[in-house]
């Protein structure tokens, strides 16, 4: 028996065109030989000689460790503690847009609530707020002794200074690291 001597497949410029638009689309060269029935050999060679490129690999996110079900859900939990507070922060926002006295403000958001309050209620109302919580130990933080507020900034730096352990711990802080911080 007599082996048959290969012969050259030749393929129309058209079915080049196709394989360089799918191998530079990214799929691999065996796949893109095997579809066009044209050699992998071949393939490279054209490659080279006409210097096809392939965009730059765009990574995805990496999968974490928990996997994307438990990251999902990791998120969510964050996601949901988020909007509680927000919530909460809305509700004593909305009892003082109606004049009354917000006493479930979270910690973090006095400085903002008690300033709003002044600004848009009334110096009557901020003297009745600092009345009505100058035992509070955040008191200082919010007014001087003659009854004046800071800018919101000054007013939230020192309260987080005041409350150094609770800032530190929400915002995930070692005690150690960066002391000048609050």
């Amino acid at each position: 028996m007599t082996e048959t001597p290969s012969r050259r497949r030749i393929r129309p410029d058209a079915v080049w065109a196709e394989v360089r638009k799918a191998w530079e689309g990214g799929e691999t060269a065996r796949s893109v030989a095997k579809r066009y029935d044209v050699g992998v050999h071949a393939l490279w060679k054209r490659r080279e000689a006409e210097a096809w490129k392939r965009p730059d690999p765009v990574f995805g996110p990496v999968e974490p460790a928990e996997g994307w079900s438990g990251y999902a859900a990791a998120r969510w939990d964050a996601f949901s503690a988020r909007l509680a507070e927000e919530r909460d922060l809305a509700r004593a926002l909305a009892a003082a847009l109606v004049g009354k006295r917000p006493e479930d403000v979270p910690l973090w958001h006095l400085p903002f609530v008690m300033q709003w309050r002044a600004e848009h209620l009334g110096p009557e109302v901020a003297a009745d707020d600092r009345a009505r919580n100058l035992d509070q130990a955040w008191a200082a933080v919010i007014w001087d002794a003659e009854g004046r507020m800071g800018s919101l900034e000054t007013m939230t730096r020192a309260l987080a200074r005041l409350y150094r352990a609770d800032w530190r711990a929400r915002e995930k802080l070692p005690e150690w690291a960066a002391p000048d911080w609050p």
